[in-house]
C-alpha cells in the first residue's frame, strides 16, 4: 500500500502486530508510509545477551520451587511481556513461532529449557536466515527432549523430530518420502543433551551435546541429495526446500491476514522468501505494508491469549497483581490456549477453533474482571471506538451512551468485533 495511513488503517496494523492499542498510540502512526510503520514495529532492539525481560517483569521461574510453579512461573512471566514489552511485534512473532515450532511443558520441565526456546523464538522473530532459526531451535535441548532426538542413536533411530522436521516445521505434507524421514533421523543420530534432566535437576541448565560414537555416519539420500550427511545438512535442506517457503509464508498469512488466506497473496509471500533467501524480516515488511493486509479487516479471530493482552494494551496497559496474571494465564488455557502446552505437535488450529459457548462465557467473565470486578484496573476514561472497535462508525455507540467508561469498556471488549483482529 502506498498511500499514508488513515486512523482505521493505523488501528488495524497496531490490532494485528501490537495485539491492540491506545487511541493515542493509534493516532501517531497516521499519515506514515505503510512500509516505514512496518519497518519500525520490525526494527527490534538487539543486544549481545539477547532480548531482556521488561522492567517490572515481577516473575522469576528460576524462583520456582518445584517443577510446577517454575512452569506456572515461566508462563506467567510470558504474559508479562506479552501485554507490557515495548516490542509487541517480536512477542507476537514469539507466539507464532511457539504454534509452528512446537514443544510443550508436559515432556519439557526444565527452566534454563523453556527459557532458551522462547530466546531463540524472540531472537529469531523476524530474523534473516529462517534456515539458521530452523538449526538453533532443532539442536535446542527443548525440542531434543520434547521429541525425543536425545534417543536417537546410531543402529536404534527414533524418527519423531526428523518426521516433524519436515510435515510440520519446513515443506508439510506431500513434499517428502517415509524414506527421507527415515535417512533424516539417521543423519540426527547423536544429537542430545547434557544436564537438567530430572525432576531435582529442573534448575539445572541443558546444553547441547554431539555424540560421535552415536552418529550413523553412512551414506544417506535425503530430499534428492547423497552424502554423509550430518544433522545440520539435513536440518539445513528441509529448511531450504521450495516447499518450504509456502508452507512458512502461509503460517504468516494465517497469523497477520486471515484465517483462511489468500493462496495467490501466499505465493507473493513465499517468492520473497525464496528470492532473500529465507529472510523473515523481508517478508514480514513487505507483507505488513501490502495491500493483501491492509484489504483484510476483521478476518482473524484473537486467539485467548491475543485477547488478554489485547485488552490490556487498549486500557492502556494497567498494572495487574502478580497474581491476576497469573490467573490470567491459567484462564487463557480454560479457553483454549495454555503458553508452552500446545493442543498437538502441530499447534493450536486457532480460527474458528477459538469460539464456542463455553470460550466465549469465559472471555465475558475476564471481560468483566479487567473493567467492571472488585480487583479491576480503574477505567478513567473511555479508550475509544478505534482503539477498541477498529472504527469510528460503529453500531454500539447508541447502546453505551450514558454509561460510565468500564462499563462501556466492558460491553466493547464482548462485542463480535473485538473478538477480530
Amino acid at each position: 500500500m502506498t498511500r499514508p495511513l488513515l486512523a482505521e488503517d493505523a488501528a488495524h496494523f497496531l490490532r494485528r502486530t501490537a495485539f491492540g492499542a491506545t487511541d493515542a498510540q493509534i493516532r501517531a502512526l497516521v499519515g506514515k508510509d505503510a512500509r516505514e510503520v512496518a519497518r519500525a514495529a520490525l526494527n527490534f532492539p538487539v543486544l549481545a545477551a539477547g532480548p531482556q525481560p521488561t522492567p517490572g517483569n515481577p516473575f522469576d521461574p528460576q524462583s520456582g520451587a518445584t517443577p510446577g510453579a517454575m512452569i506456572q512461573l515461566t508462563r506467567a512471566g510470558w504474559l508479562y511481556e506479552l501485554a507490557y514489552s515495548p516490542t509487541p511485534l517480536r512477542e507476537k512473532l514469539a507466539l507464532v513461532w511457539s504454534g509452528h515450532f512446537v514443544v510443550g511443558t508436559d515432556k519439557v520441565r526444565n527452566g534454563p529449557a523453556l527459557a532458551g526456546y522462547l530466546r531463540l523464538l524472540r531472537t529469531h522473530a523476524a530474523g534473516r536466515d529462517f534456515s539458521a532459526f530452523a538449526l538453533d531451535i532443532a539442536r535446542s535441548p527443548a525440542m531434543l527432549r520434547y521429541l525425543d532426538n536425545d534417543q536417537n542413536k546410531k543402529g536404534k533411530p527414533n524418527e519423531n523430530f526428523s518426521r516433524e522436521l519436515l510435515e510440520l516445521f519446513t515443506t508439510g505434507i506431500g513434499h517428502y518420502t517415509e524414506d527421507d524421514v527415515r535417512e533424516g533421523a539417521r543423519a540426527l543420530s547423536g544429537w542430545s543433551f547434557e544436564g537438567g534432566r530430572g525432576n531435582q535437576n529442573y534448575l539445572e541448565t541443558p546444553r547441547f551435546v554431539f555424540n560421535p560414537r552415536q552418529h550413523d555416519d553412512g551414506r544417506k539420500t535425503y530430499l534428492g541429495q547423497s552424502g554423509p550427511l550430518s544433522g545440520e545438512d539435513v536440518v539445513r535442506l528441509a529448511a531450504t526446500h521450495p516447499q518450504t517457503a509456502t508452507f512458512v509464508a502461509r503460517r504468516l498469512h494465517r497469523a497477520f491476514v486471515a484465517d483462511t488466506p489468500d493462496e495467490g497473496a501466499v505465493a507473493g509471500s513465499a517468492e520473497t522468501f525464496r528470492r532473500t533467501g529465507g529472510d523473515l524480516g523481508a517478508v514480514l515488511e513487505e507483507l505488513l505494508s501490502s495491500a493483501a493486509f491492509y484489504g483484510a479487516r476483521q478476518r482473524v479471530i484473537r486467539g485467548p491469549v491475543e485477547y488478554v493482552a489485547a485488552a490490556l494494551r487498549t486500557l492502556g496497559q494497567p498494572r495487574l497483581d502478580p497474581k491476576q496474571l497469573v490467573t490470567l494465564t491459567q484462564t487463557a488455557g480454560r479457553m483454549g490456549q495454555l503458553l508452552l502446552q500446545p493442543d498437538t505437535v502441530k499447534g493450536w488450529d486457532g480460527g474458528r477453533e477459538w469460539i464456542n459457548d463455553s470460550a466465549l462465557l469465559t472471555r465475558m467473565n475476564v471481560a468483566a474482571s479487567l473493567t467492571l470486578g472488585k480487583a479491576a484496573p480503574e477505567v478513567r476514561e473511555w479508550p475509544g471506538e478505534l482503539a477498541l472497535l477498529g472504527s469510528e462508525r460503529t453500531l454500539l455507540r447508541p447502546a453505551m451512551a450514558g454509561l460510565k467508561p468500564a462499563q462501556r469498556a466492558y460491553l466493547a471488549f464482548i462485542s463480535p468485533e473485538f473478538q477480530l483482529a
